[in-house]
C-alpha cells in the first residue's frame, strides 16, 4: 500500500520512519516533508496549511492511507475535505479537532461529559477574566483558546504577573488564538501524556509518555513545544490508567460520538495525576511532538494495521488483535533529546551549519529524526527551525537509552545548536 504523511517535523519523521518498517507498505510519500523523510520516500513541496494543494496531491498519487500529522491541517478541515474525496484519513474531522484548536471548547466538553479537570473560565474581556482571578489563589493557569505552537500556556505565579500576562494575551500576544482565553486553577500532581487511537468506538493505548515543556534546566524558563521526552512514564501505572479509561476516554468518545462529531485518529491526553485520580490538563489532536519520537521507537511491531483500521472502523471488540500486531507487550523503554536552536523559544537565526548526523545515528539503538532542517545550495544540512534534531534512543531501561540519546548529541558539530541535559530526572538512576 502506499501513503501520504502530511507534516514535516520530528513527529512526522519518526511515523515515516515506523511506517517505512511495515511489510503493507510499498512507498511513504511526505508532503512538505523534510531532509530526513526525503531518505525514506518521495516529498512534495507542498505545505502543511495548504489544503487546495494537498487536495490535489492526493489526487494525483492516490494513497491508500492519508496520516495527518500537525493539528493545524486538522483544523482547517484537511481530514473532511479527504473523506468527502473518498479517502481513508487517520486523523479527526475539524469538528473533533475542537478539542485542541479551542481549549474553551475543549473545557466545555469534559464539563458537559462529566470528565475530570481544573475549575475554569473563559474569558473575551478584562474585567471579566480579573473578577474570575479574584476567586482563585496562586499560581494561575492561563490559556490561549486557540492553536499557539505549543507556547500559549502561562502560569503564573503572582496575581501581579497574572494580571499583567491576562491583558498581554487579550491583547494580542498569540494573535487571534489568543482573543479568548480559558484561565484555570492549577492541578498538583505529576503530568504525563497518554494517547488513545481510536476509530470512534475501539480504543488502543499507547505506553504512557512524560515530556519536558519548558526550556531551561531544572524545568525552568518559558513553555517550549517540548525539550525532551521518555515512554513508558511510571506514573501512569495500571491502576491510573484504568481510571483514565473509564474516567476519560470512554465517556469523551460516547460523548463525542453522541454529538455527531465522532473522534477519528489519535487522541493525545495530558493528564495530571493528583491525589484525587487523574485529570485532563488538555486534549490534543494528534500525536506529540516530542512524544511521538519515544513511541515509534520503543513499539517493536508494525504500526500500520492500527492506522488503517482507525481510519476506517472496525477497531472496538479486536484492540488485542492490533494491540499485538504493534506488539505493545514488548516497548523498549525509549528516549529523546531536543536539538534546539541558540535562541529559542524566542527570536534565533537561520542558517547554520550542522555536522555529524550521520555519525550521530551510527550510535547504538539511535535515530536520528529531523524537524527545523534544510539542504542549502552547497548540499550542506542546515538549522532553519527552533527545535531542529530529536536524538531518541532505545535501551534496556532508561538509563542506557538517554547515555545513547546523549552521546549521539554530543557527535554533532554544531556551536549555536543546544540541549538540555537533565531530560528524564525523574526516571535516571545517573
Amino acid at each position: 500500500m502506499n501513503i501520504l504523511l502530511i507534516g514535516s517535523g520530528a513527529r512526522e519523521h519518526a511515523l515515516a520512519w515506523k511506517m517505512d518498517q511495515s511489510a503493507l507498505v510499498d512507498v511513504v510519500h511526505c508532503a512538505p516533508g523534510n531532509p530526513g523523510m526525503d531518505k525514506i520516500g518521495p516529498c512534495f513541496d507542498v505545505a502543511a496549511d495548504d489544503i487546495d494543494g494537498l487536495e490535489k496531491l492526493t489526487l494525483q498519487i492516490e494513497p491508500d492511507l492519508i496520516v495527518v500529522g500537525p493539528e493545524v491541517p486538522l483544523a482547517l478541515g484537511l481530514s473532511d475535505r479527504l473523506r468527502a474525496r473518498g479517502f481513508d484519513v487517520f486523523g479527526p474531522s475539524a469538528e473533533a479537532a475542537r478539542l485542541e484548536s479551542s481549549k474553551g471548547f475543549s473545557k466545555d466538553a469534559m464539563d458537559k461529559y462529566g470528565v475530570p479537570t481544573a475549575r475554569f473560565g473563559r474569558f473575551k474581556d478584562l474585567l471579566g477574566a480579573k473578577a474570575f482571578l479574584d476567586t482563585m489563589d496562586a499560581p494561575f493557569v492561563l490559556k490561549a483558546d486557540g492553536l499557539a505552537a505549543g507556547k500559549g500556556v502561562v502560569i503564573a505565579q503572582s496575581r501581579k504577573e497574572a494580571d499583567a500576562e491576562v491583558e498581554a494575551m487579550l491583547s494580542g500576544k498569540f494573535g487571534e488564538a489568543s482573543s479568548e482565553l480559558v484561565i484555570e486553577e492549577f492541578m498538583q500532581g505529576e503530568e504525563a501524556s497518554i494517547f488513545v487511537m481510536t476509530d470512534g468506538e475501539g480504543a488502543l493505548y499507547l505506553p504512557a509518555a512524560q515530556d519536558h515543556k519548558q526550556v531551561g534546566e531544572g524545568d525552568t524558563g518559558p513553555n517550549t513545544g517540548g525539550m525532551g521526552a521518555y515512554a513508558p512514564a511510571p506514573v501512569v501505572d495500571d491502576a491510573v490508567l484504568a481510571r483514565v479509561k473509564a474516567e476519560i476516554v470512554e465517556p469523551m468518545l460516547k460523548g463525542m460520538a453522541a454529538d455527531g462529531m465522532p473522534y477519528q485518529g489519535v487522541l493525545y491526553i495530558g493528564v495530571m495525576v493528583t491525589d484525587d485520580g487523574p485529570k485532563v490538563v488538555e486534549f490534543n489532536a494528534r500525536f506529540g511532538d516530542p512524544e511521538c519520537q519515544v513511541l515509534m521507537a520503543g513499539l517493536t511491531g508494525d504500526i500500520v494495521p492500527a492506522l488503517l483500521v482507525c481510519a476506517t472502523g472496525g477497531l472496538k471488540g479486536n484492540e488485542d488483535a492490533f494491540g499485538a500486531l504493534m506488539d505493545l507487550e514488548g516497548f523498549q523503554p525509549a528516549a529523546t533529546i531536543i536539538l534546539a536552536n541558540e535562541g529559542y523559544p524566542e527570536s534565533y537565526a537561520k542558517g547554520a551549519v550542522i555536522e555529524g548526523v550521520e555519525d550521530a545515528g551510527t550510535v547504538d539503538g539511535v535515530e536520528v529524526f529531523h524537524a527545523g532542517t534544510d539542504i542549502d545550495d552547497a548540499g550542506a544540512l542546515i538549522a532553519t527551525g527552533g527545535r531542529v534534531l530529536a536524538m531518541t534512543a532505545t535501551g534496556a531501561d532508561f538509563d542506557e537509552a538517554f547515555a545513547r540519546a546523549y552521546q549521539a548529541a554530543d557527535r554533532l558539530n554544531w556551536p549555536t545548536g543546544f540541549c538540555r541535559r537533565d531530560i528524564g530526572w525523574r526516571v535516571r538512576k545517573t
